[in-house]
């Protein structure tokens, strides 16, 4: 006790205040040395005091129970050990690694000590423990015994170092050599802390001796299982293995399968999970069936599985989200270029979803041509919305199981694709992309767009019911989007649970700046490029656009700058120069990409009969649509050539009839359609052509054809046509306008419905255009024919074809009822 004097308090010599330490499930014994990880911050606390003013001294004691967080007095043992801190680490995660000395026994008094307490941290007064006499002679035989169970423990637990255990058999005092052995022995902490509080020596060996006896009697039958499962399993066969010993414990125990624990486990699990209770009440259901099934039965690992299943699921799981709608809008125009529509909607919906506490989640679906962004978007979403991302692509589904999954009774059935995703991604509130949902087909197995009827609709599927689960989910909290190239594929009744969103493709403009902002910087790091090996000019891009590519989106724009990149990384290589700087310009991009694979079209090099430049909306975008038509004498047959569908093929005999009702008004002789046989062709005949905005060009092009009358080169126009003459809106009109500007058309005819429409088209685009109205064809062929008058052409104006059909006509023959004004 001399050596503890300097800091001795008042009280007297026999007694010490020191720092306390409580531990979890930790017995420090006196002569001992152990690592110890603390977290708490009164023990680190502790320690540091310790450290500071107590010359490295600490009383550490076990705590009745290890699960309370700030032990009181009462909650420690009355036994504990004066310690000595012989290091200190600091780990990153605020925790500490202290290594410790135990000195000697002590007690201390509770209820007094108590009331001794620091501010931050306990204090303790403590005695030490002096232990009695013992006989020596029954000490050197105990100590022998013990001697020699050491060696025996040594030779089958080889986690015991050699040196330890001899380094034990040379202690030669019975007190000493208990408490050098318990450390070591792997028994549970009360057993230990019953070891620290025996006093007498020859006591305390007697019972370290016992629990070393113990303990070698589990290794040595631990080992024995081990070796017969070891026996007994085939090579490479781990999961037996494991299986294998786990049967050989249970025999060892007296019981060859104890499903009992199992049960209740899952039980357990049941009752603590947050779910709907009908989900609870229908699980525990099944787990009451298993109890009486042999866990051979086939039927066992089915109903095991379902139970497994409704306990994997996050039933109202739902990850937190903080919206910031300077963030997401940030996020958004990060990852994408335009696209002001979709990310308007995205911001609406965060706005109203940081207002109200709960809210449906709404359903969107991106309809546009490839390669316009429309799964990239959803991500962006997701990131935007702090929700997780899942994506389940639809192409090609056709088996309504997929969506809602199959009945228990067949083998192997599984949850729907929906589930499983929820499974994978543990919360409730993800963001969900149904891509493709324009590819779903049918077949005898079910219409799978049927079943996502209940899916996508908020009315409905906060009770979705899984045919594998066979009970309600909630599915009303997921943010649901889904992506078509077209809505024609999709069913009418699926179209209107979803809120349309067009993406209608990029501008050539557009397309520019995704390119020098997106595309160029991504493939110069994917292809090992810096930012000045590359300078690729703003007309290179263009070039590329128009002669390389013909596309809505980006992709294949996205291939052909990459295959520029390889062509710089290689030229690089070769001239073993990193530093180069390589420009890429107009001229120089065949050498790098080859022949130009396309051509847009451009206006006519000068007006013609028969030829008028229309406007088309294909799935690449916006495209000039020449339409010519060729007179033939004949018996009155007309052929359409073009591949064209059956709507411009519809437009072609309306407009035929049109001009045949207006002829008198062309001057043309009621029958001439008979004397001539008319020819209309669409250039490209091996690209496929349809759709309602093609009447009045081919309208146009007959009357031009027929009287004989060119029809202006830089005029473009688009319009279906009734067989009265009026002009009907259509479709796209952003995009073809833009493939007018491109093909240096100056002025363009659109129908006068489409007006407010041009709001949405570039100003860049609008400055280079004169857009004139149209209501009616007579306006068509007054502003498309040159020469033209009130749509109206006299005799001498026309040339020799229209003067044949004008051969025997009178104007005063026409029927009064045909006599139209213009």
């Amino acid at each position: 006790m001399a050596e503890f004097e300097s800091i001795y308090d008042d009280i007297g010599g026999d007694e010490l205040r020191l720092p306390l330490m409580s531990l979890r499930e930790v017995v420090m014994f006196p002569r001992s040395i152990v690592p110890l990880f603390v977290g708490r911050e009164a023990s680190i606390k502790a320690i540091e005091n310790a450290l500071a003013n107590y010359d490295k001294k600490i009383f550490l004691v076990a705590q009745r129970e290890p699960e309370i967080e700030k032990p009181e007095a009462k909650d420690l043992f009355e036994i504990g050990t004066v310690s000595k801190i012989l290091q200190l680490l600091r780990l990153p995660d605020g925790t500490i690694k202290v290594l410790f000395e135990g000195l000697h026994r002590a007690r201390w008094n509770p209820v007094f000590d108590n009331a001794v307490l620091e501010p931050e941290f306990p204090m303790a007064r403590v005695r030490e423990v002096f232990e009695p006499d013992f006989n020596e002679t029954e000490s050197r035989a105990i100590i022998r015994a013990v001697n020699e169970s050491l060696e025996e423990y040594g030779k089958i637990n080889k986690k015991v170092a050699p040196e330890t255990i001899s380094a034990m058999s040379a202690l030669t005092h019975p007190g000493k050599l208990a408490d050098a052995i318990m450390p070591h022995l792997k028994v549970e902490y009360p057993k230990k802390q019953e070891v620290l509080e025996i006093f007498d020596p020859l006591t305390r060996l007697e019972e370290a001796f016992g629990l070393l006896q113990g303990e070698i009697e589990i290794t040595s039958l631990e080992k024995k299982i081990k070796s017969r499962v070891k026996n007994q399993m085939e090579r490479n066969q781990r999961d037996y293995y494991l299986n294998e010993q786990m049967k050989a414990i249970s025999k060892e125990m007296g019981r060859e399968d104890d499903p009992a624990v199992e049960m209740a486990e899952l039980e357990e699990k049941l009752k603590s999970k947050n779910m709907p209770e009908d989900a609870r009440e229908k699980a525990l259901k099944e787990v009451k069936k298993l109890k009486t099934m042999p866990p051979s039965s086939a039927e066992y690992t089915v109903v095991r599985n379902y139970v497994d299943w409704i306990l994997d699921l996050p039933w109202d799981e739902l990850k937190a989200t903080n919206i910031d709608l300077d963030e997401a809008r940030k996020i958004l125009d990060d990852d994408h270029y335009a696209l002001d529509k979709p990310k308007e909607r995205i911001l609406e919906f965060l706005a109203v979803q940081k207002l109200v506490d709960s809210m449906k989640g709404p359903i969107l679906c991106l309809v546009g041509p490839p390669g316009v962004g429309k799964t990239s978007l959803a991500k962006s979403i997701a990131r935007a919305t702090g929700r997780d991302f899942v994506r389940l692509s639809l192409g090609g589904v056709r088996d309504e199981a997929e969506i809602r999954g199959h009945r228990r009774t067949y083998v192997g059935a599984l949850p729907g694709k929906i589930i499983q995703s929820l499974k994978r991604v543990q919360y409730n509130n993800p963001l969900f992309c149904l891509d493709e949902i324009d590819k779903m087909s049918m077949d005898f197995r079910g219409d799978p767009s049927a079943a996502l009827l209940e899916v996508l609709d908020p009315e409905q599927n906060y009770t979705f019911n899984d045919h594998y689960l066979d009970m309600d989910y909630d599915l009303s909290k997921i943010f649901f989007i889904t992506t078509a190239n077209t809505l024609h594929s999709i069913p009418l009744p699926l179209q209107d649970r979803m809120e349309i969103i067009r993406l209608p493709g990029y501008l050539e403009v557009e397309k520019k700046h995704i390119a020098k902002q997106f595309l160029v910087p991504k493939q110069l790091e994917a292809n090992g490029l810096k930012e000045q090996n590359l300078q690729l000019s703003d007309n290179a891009v263009l070039e590329m656009i128009r002669r390389y590519t013909r596309e809505a989106g980006v992709r294949n724009l996205e291939r052909e700058i990459a295959a520029v990149c390889r062509k710089v990384a290689m030229k690089l290589v070769e001239e073993d120069d990193m530093e180069k700087t390589v420009h890429v310009s107009t001229q120089s991009i065949p050498t790098y990409l080859g022949v130009p694979q396309h051509r847009h079209g451009e206006k006519e090099d000068e007006p013609a009969v028969g030829v008028t430049t229309g406007l088309a909306y294909t799935e690449l975008g916006g495209e000039l649509l020449v339409v010519e038509t060729t007179l033939m004498p004949g018996e009155g047959k007309v052929e359409i050539t073009g591949k064209l569908g059956d709507v411009m093929q519809e437009s072609a005999r309306a407009a035929l009839s049109y001009v045949r009702s207006r002829s008198h008004l062309f001057g043309l002789r009621p029958n001439f359609h008979k004397s001539v046989d008319i020819h209309i062709h669409v250039p490209e005949g091996a690209v496929p052509k349809d759709g309602p905005s093609a009447g009045i060009t081919l309208a146009t092009t007959l009357v031009s054809a027929l009287m004989n009358v060119p029809v202006r080169n830089d005029l473009a126009m688009t319009g279906e046509i009734t067989l009265r003459g009026r002009v009907l809106p259509i479709g796209g009109l952003r995009e073809k306008l833009l493939a007018a500007h491109r093909g240096l058309i100056t002025k363009v005819l659109i129908p006068a419905d489409n007006a407010k429409d041009l709001k949405e088209v570039p100003d860049d685009i609008l400055k280079g255009l004169e857009i004139v109205e149209v209501e009616h064809m007579d306006q068509v062929l007054e502003h498309a024919l040159i020469g033209g008058h009130d749509g109206l052409f006299s005799e001498d104006e026309c040339e020799p074809v229209a003067k044949t059909l004008l051969k025997g006509y009178k104007p005063e023959e026409q029927p009064a009822a045909n006599n139209h004004q213009h």
